[in-house]
């Protein structure tokens, strides 16, 4: 069955990531809840860029000095799906416990919608 997956990277300062990690699993709270079929939320361990496999996380995202990349992924069943889960979760009072400040700088986010084209 095809699916669809919104992914995110992200540069967090180091000493944000206990922070960054509570948010993370409120988020898979309720996006689960919400109905998102899978919630990962991954912490960069081997970011070192290897030969001939392009700039690597650390320097796509352009990481600062103290910094590491948090990899993320949702997964639905259809593009459609998504954004029925994520009209769910916009409508959802939990949304109003928002931390006001993110652990991480907004602007450095990166984000996009893909369709599964090899699943294993």
């Amino acid at each position: 069955m095809a699916k669809y997956v919104d992914g995110f990277a992200i540069a967090v300062p180091r000493k944000n990531v206990a922070a960054y990690k509570r948010m993370a699993t409120w988020g898979r709270k309720i996006w689960m809840k919400c109905g998102a079929l899978q919630y990962f939320e991954c912490v960069g361990d081997d970011l070192k860029t290897k030969a001939g496999c392009g700039p690597g996380f650390l320097k796509g995202i352009r990481t600062k000095p103290g910094e590491t990349v948090m990899f993320s992924f949702i997964i639905y069943t259809s593009k459609a799906h998504r954004d029925a889960v994520n009209a769910k979760i916009m409508k959802d009072p939990a949304m109003a416990k928002l931390p006001p400040k993110m652990p991480f700088d907004m602007k450095r986010f990166l984000y996009g919608g893909f369709k599964v084209i090899v699943e294993g």
